[in-house]
């Protein structure tokens, strides 16, 4: 069983495959608004089928170690799917790092539901998966993502030229990092 992890205002926890059409439903309501910032998708993107093999093979790797996905509900809308924030590429041995991903509802936007998602999620990277870095690599134009992780404490650590391919077009993105500092004094 994977954590479910609560905030104030939120609950964040792993979808199997029975949660696949609420994934969906969330793709297709924010397809337009999620197009500049992520992959090119094509319309069988948009389907239940392919939407239940993402899920599956997210759940390989989350048992595997190497990811840990949560999807964003407000408290009370358990049908109802508000974003998604993912700690992708776990490495462990003498790296213990990951990278942060992250997406919101179009219209949830502003409402301080990404920061405090983040925060959430960040406190399980260190206090209960160990990690030492977190890593978020964000597009210069992405404003709001941006200040996102500068809020919880990441640093800019250098700018990865045409580091994605998103939306057809390799993207310069700004490395961010958030280090462990408690885990260091704990490893010594």
């Amino acid at each position: 069983m994977f954590a479910i992890l609560h905030t104030e205002r939120l609950v964040l926890q792993p979808a199997d495959r029975s949660k696949a059409g609420q994934v969906l439903d969330y793709m297709l309501r924010n397809q337009a608004f999620l197009q500049e910032w992520e992959p090119a998708r094509s319309p069988d993107f948009f389907t239940l089928e392919t939407q239940r093999d993402l899920i599956a093979g997210d759940l390989l790797q989350m048992e595997a170690g190497q990811l840990a996905k949560f999807w964003m509900y407000k408290r009370g809308e358990p049908g109802h799917i508000i974003g998604s924030i993912a700690l992708n590429n776990i490495v462990r041995g003498a790296f213990q790092s990951c990278h942060l991903g992250y997406r919101l509802d179009h219209e949830e936007v502003s409402k301080g539901y990404m920061t405090e998602g983040v925060a959430c999620i960040v406190r399980y990277a260190f206090e209960e998966l160990k990690l030492h870095r977190i890593e978020a690599n964000i597009m210069p134009r992405n404003a709001a993502s941006l200040k996102v992780v500068e809020k919880l404490g990441f640093r800019p650590e250098g700018l990865a030229r045409k580091y994605l391919r998103i939306n057809g077009k390799w993207e310069d993105h700004i490395h961010m990092v958030l280090l462990n500092e408690a885990l260091e004094e704990e490893m010594g």
